[in-house]
């Protein structure tokens, strides 16, 4: 049986549909028929070679939502029928200490959906049972699939701040316009800070997040408890350190970016 897929031959290169065989489930894991997929900044850096150690060739997308169709050996999680999300995070070693003190994330032998394991830019996926979420039937797919990075990315990057009250956006795409909802749902302060002279990206996070919103280049009007780095450019995180005020803190909420200038 085969499918449809946009497979990646070699950084820098475009995707190409392809007709491919449809993956079986192994132990652990289960075959998902791919209902969305939504697409990551993540998977430009994939496709452009920025993250240099990729799986080729390789389907991308890691913002997966779709039904279960078959379950492989030992897994009793989900049968088929369930709605699933598969998230960047697809496989760890379950054994070293940092899996074993519950931050896979960490692993180091940890692979990812979408760049060592085949993703969601096809008809069928085959994920770890471990890492597939069920989703709430509130959320329609397309809803739903941002949140496997976009959302766990913003949220988690905004629990790192803590209880800071006056925090600071830099980068307004995916991940930021979600954690911004959170953090003004919470009762905190947002600055909204942009690519210079970005008019369309400051439009969106003003009607996002409201308040203040300026260029990366600006400085707020008062210093920041926190600052959360979603651009993929390492001269924000000094940028940042100069909005703080003391005892503050700089979260790169990240995958990729570039190098961090020396510190003065």
């Amino acid at each position: 049986m085969t499918m449809q897929a946009m497979r990646l031959g070699r950084p820098g290169a475009p995707l190409r549909l392809e007709s491919v065989a449809v993956p079986e489930p192994g132990p652990g894991q289960v075959l998902v028929r791919v209902c969305a997929c939504a697409v990551c900044r993540t998977d430009l850096h994939v496709v452009d070679g920025e993250l240099t150690e990729p799986k080729l060739p390789l389907i991308p997308g890691h913002e997966i939502i779709g039904r279960v169709v078959e379950v492989g050996r030992g897994v009793d999680r989900f049968r088929a029928g369930d709605r699933v999300g598969i998230p960047w995070l697809g496989w760890t070693c379950g054994e070293c200490r940092y899996c074993v003190a519950g931050r896979e994330n960490l692993c180091p032998r940890a692979r990812f959906t979408g760049y060592q394991i085949d993703g969601g830019y096809a008809e069928f996926t085959v994920a770890d049972a471990r890492y597939c979420f069920r989703i709430p039937a509130e959320y329609s797919d397309q809803d739903a699939a941002p949140l496997l990075c976009a959302g766990l990315i913003g949220y988690r990057t905004l629990r790192m701040a803590g209880d800071a009250k006056r925090l600071g956006i830099y980068g307004f795409g995916a991940a930021a316009h979600i954690a911004a909802q959170v953090a003004l749902h919470e009762g905190r302060e947002v600055y909204s800070f942009t690519r210079p002279g970005d008019v369309a990206a400051q439009d969106f996070a003003r009607r996002i997040a409201g308040g203040c919103v300026g260029g990366s280049d600006e400085m707020p009007p008062d210093e920041l408890d926190a600052a959360l780095i979603f651009a993929p450019v390492g001269a924000l995180v000094l940028q940042a350190l100069r909005a703080l005020a003391p005892g503050g803190s700089v979260i790169c909420g990240g995958i990729h970016m570039s190098e961090i200038p020396a510190f003065p």
